[in-house]
């Protein structure tokens, strides 16, 4: 895919924060903290529970491993939050602001992190994080069906990348400021 960008480009990337996060008041306003305050912008988001067949075709490559039916329990088992986030090398600077998958790793030697801080098992360990820009692609399409990528670089990257923004924190997401689009079309 040809990706049309002002200056460098943003790099999108899948955010889950789990169950027991949402569940909790603290962690959730924590994360999401974390998040504004790392520079990141929220393309979308959205609440919802992941059905039993959405977990399946999400962590498919997880199938034969021995987490993988307490690991797909756990992930319907509440709303989780799921956003598509924004930022120069988003899949990295998202990882690292997660910290390492392993819940006791991280709380041993990464604990400033959100799994160092919020993880409470491997399985509960917080958040997801796209791993690559083909695994970003994929897990988008997965939760977000009505998104689309090449329309986004085309249309609306741009304007991400200016901060030409408005930030909803109810909603948890930035909206274009339309001020900066006339016809359809950015004012250059």
């Amino acid at each position: 895919m040809m990706l049309t960008c002002s200056k460098r480009c943003l790099q999108l990337t899948l955010a889950i924060l789990k169950p027991h996060v949402v569940k909790s008041p603290f962690a959730l306003q924590k994360i999401r903290d974390l998040i504004i305050d790392n520079n990141f912008k929220i393309v979308r988001s959205r609440r919802m529970t992941i059905s039993r067949e959405e977990a399946e075709l999400f962590y498919k490559e997880h199938r034969n491993k021995f987490f993988y039916n307490r690991l797909l329990t756990f992930m319907c088992s509440g709303p989780s939050d799921i956003h598509i986030l924004a930022a120069h090398d988003a899949i990295t600077k998202w990882r690292q602001l997660m910290g390492p998958t392993k819940v006791y790793q991280a709380q041993y030697s990464a604990q400033d992190t959100i799994r160092g801080m919020f993880g409470l098992s491997d399985t509960r360990n917080a958040t997801h994080g796209s791993d690559s820009i083909e695994s970003a692609k994929k897990e988008i399409a997965i939760f977000f069906k009505d998104f689309n990528m090449k329309k986004w670089y085309d249309n609306e990257e741009m304007l991400y990348n200016l901060g030409r923004l408005h930030f909803d924190p109810i909603s948890f997401v930035h909206t274009i400021d339309k001020s900066y689009v006339q016809n359809e079309q950015v004012i250059k």
